[in-house]
């Protein structure tokens, strides 16, 4: 069982960072993050430590959230620490938002490669595999949905 609370400790945040892209919510990607841990302790046990395995169940969480009702992002709805710096973090909540409100202008596909991409430790192949298509159309696909930031971001700023 130490291992896999070595696992959690390594593992959370990433996850943790991937559902906040995807949801833009704070509360519902902690519940699914609980969840996903829970739901691979429990099927696969503590000997299984696969990070692959672990996205695949947080994504597939993710869905059924989003079958099951209306999905809205709140940003607002962010929560800062306790000792946080009102200006500075001012700041990082405007990015967030504009990072947000331009991944909303991608399809679901290149959202879901881009949080995955973005701080997971996850190799294309891996990602390729969670989400089923050609680690090939995985690189090409992030790298268009990059693009696309790129430049929906420029024209904000501009």
């Amino acid at each position: 069982m130490e291992t896999f609370r070595h696992f959690y400790i390594e593992t959370k945040d990433r996850l943790f960072g991937y559902l906040m892209r995807m949801t833009g919510d704070y509360q519902l990607s902690a519940d699914i993050l609980q969840g996903s841990y829970e739901r691979m302790l429990s099927s696969y046990g503590p000997a299984v430590q696969s990070m692959s395995l672990l996205f695949t169940i947080a994504r597939n969480a993710l869905i059924d959230v989003r079958r099951r009702e209306r999905f809205e992002r709140h940003v607002d709805d962010v929560e800062l620490p306790d000792d946080h710096q009102p200006e500075h973090d001012m700041m990082i909540l405007e990015s967030y938002r504009s990072v947000l409100e331009a991944m909303e202008h991608l399809d679901e596909l290149e959202r879901e490669l881009i949080a995955m991409v973005s701080g997971s430790d996850l190799s294309y192949r891996e990602i390729a595999g969670i989400v089923g298509i050609s680690e090939g159309n995985v690189r090409v696909k992030v790298h268009r949905a990059r693009c696309k930031l790129k430049d929906r971001l420029k024209r904000k700023d501009a």
